[in-house]
């Protein structure tokens, strides 16, 4: 992935948006559980970043993706992966398969005022006995004439407290394989029958505004489907290579930004008459975190490089959300180490980051459902061989 100027300009104005007008109140919407997400995807928004890819016909800026991956990598400097979640939602989980396969009419209804951040968009896939296990989901929707009538619920649905409409996962048919029963069909989040059960309380991810949404006999007219009945679980899979590349890049960011912290504070703190930072163990542990973030970015600039040019990047994404995850899981913990008491005060940003950071092998997919999707593409797993 070769960076032009044209990259360097866009990175430039995310973080002078993140500067200017997300870090002077990031600490109070997370001591609050929650950020003003209309007002923030505006600002994004007006500066063309909520569809970086999308056409131009609908707002969009019509560039390639690897300039949402310029976006998404730094979209990790910001201090809560609450709000960088939120945006991802927005700008890469529940737009992609509304932009390739939607209808005209919904691109216009949904898609064009979501790029101009005027309406707040939502994934509803996960459910209570259904995360990763996609297949699983118990939502259905039931044709009545020209309306699907829909019941179940969804868990964990970041942006579901102020969000506007939920591209929504549903069983459209009684029998057949998990994966060929299932559309995704536009729900505005005010229908009849749509409601918040609770807005969740989690370690992680805090300014961000989780919720469980039940839907009893909520009725939507069938021209919200996006693309072929019963062919929604395809499209939701080609959706998650966007989200899984969105959060490893992100990941990476945030982490480096860690260990970037970590040196300022240990290269200031003063032990035994030296510095944190010049003993062996510290730098030498610092340097190892860094070169294996360099590796992790390498894979995830190689699976954005292969899905710009058009073909199935499913393999190195899910490796690159793995590998991510997995750092995820012990980055942010060997450096907070090193800040001693300090890094368990919620006053400094590393205890924030060890936090969030850790929902990175979890969230758009498991790391052991990364495993499994990785083994399937080497044709090594049981399922796909004879036994």
């Amino acid at each position: 992935m070769e960076f032009t100027h044209q990259h360097r300009e866009l990175e430039k104005t995310t973080l002078r948006i993140i500067e200017d007008h997300i870090h002077p109140h990031i600490d109070q919407w997370e001591a609050e559980g929650m950020f003003p997400a209309h007002q923030v995807m505006k600002k994004f928004a007006e500066a063309g970043l909520l569809g970086i890819s999308k056409p131009e016909a609908y707002g969009g800026m019509g560039l390639d993706f690897s300039y949402e991956m310029v976006f998404a990598e730094t979209l990790g400097s910001v201090r809560s992966s609450g709000l960088t979640s939120a945006v991802g939602v927005q700008s890469h989980m529940c737009t992609p398969a509304l932009a390739n396969y939607g209808s005209e009419e919904l691109k216009q209804q949904y898609l064009v005022p979501t790029i101009a951040g005027e309406l707040v968009g939502c994934i509803g896939v996960s459910e209570a006995s259904a995360g990763s296990d996609v297949g699983n989901i118990r939502t259905t929707a039931k044709r009545d004439g020209d309306d699907y009538i829909i019941n179940g619920s969804k868990m964990w649905i970041t942006n579901g407290v102020q969000g506007d409409w939920i591209c929504l996962l549903c069983n459209t048919a009684d029998e057949g394989y998990p994966h060929r029963n299932k559309s995704l069909i536009i729900v505005p989040l005010n229908s009849e029958g749509v409601s918040v059960g609770r807005k969740l309380d989690k370690m992680v991810l805090q300014c961000s505004d989780t919720a469980e949404l039940f839907f009893d006999d909520v009725r939507v007219p069938v021209s919200n489907r996006i693309g072929e009945e019963n062919r929604g679980f395809i499209y939701q899979m080609e959706q998650f290579q966007e989200e899984r590349l969105f959060v490893a890049a992100r990941g990476v960011r945030a982490m480096e930004m860690a260990i970037e912290q970590t040196i300022d504070y240990t290269g200031s703190r003063n032990v035994f008459g030296h510095s944190v930072l010049s003993n062996q163990v510290v730098y030498h542990k610092l340097a190892e975190l860094q070169t294996e973030l360099e590796a992790a970015r390498a894979l995830v600039y190689r699976a954005t490089t292969q899905y710009v040019s058009g073909k199935d990047a499913s393999q190195l994404a899910s490796m690159a959300k793995f590998l991510v995850g997995k750092l995820g899981m012990r980055v942010p913990g060997e450096c907070l180490q090193f800040w001693g008491g300090q890094g368990v005060m919620n006053e400094n940003w590393i205890s924030r980051a060890y936090r969030d950071i850790r929902q990175t092998a979890i969230g758009g997919g498991a790391n052991e459902v990364m495993l499994e999707v990785i083994a399937k593409g080497m044709d090594i797993h049981p399922g796909r061989r004879p036994h």
